[in-house]
């Protein structure tokens, strides 16, 4: 069976929740890291929202931390990547990557590539 394919917004959570790892990853955080890395305005209720679509379909699993002076003692929901997950990731952005390729010259610096000419394309 081939694995998950995600959406967009699921794929930016995921990247975000591997990049800030097991113990850091949570919802806020990984608002915080979607918002700062594309400068999209990403509201909570959305990550948590996909956060709870992805463990139902077995991407991700989450478990509660150490209480937190600063949230009044309430711990905050981590989230960890499971191995489907991780194999979801690299299937979608390895289709990103294959419809990207040769793309470079149109796309420009997405890529690291400088863009066509206006009227190039």
């Amino acid at each position: 069976m081939p694995p998950e394919s995600l959406a967009e917004f699921e794929l930016m959570v995921m990247l975000a929740a591997l990049r800030l790892g097991a113990d850091e990853a949570y919802t806020v955080s990984i608002a915080s890291d979607i918002e700062t890395r594309t400068g999209r305005s990403v509201r909570r209720a959305n990550v948590y929202t996909t956060l709870q679509r992805l463990e139902k379909k077995g991407l991700v699993s989450t478990r509660l931390g150490e209480g937190r002076p600063e949230r009044g003692g309430k711990p905050r929901r981590l989230v960890r990547v499971r191995p489907a997950g991780l194999a979801a990731v690299r299937a979608t952005t390895g289709a990103i990557r294959s419809m990207t390729s040769g793309l470079g010259g149109v796309l420009g610096d997405v890529l690291g590539d400088e863009p066509l000419v206006e009227g190039d394309a």
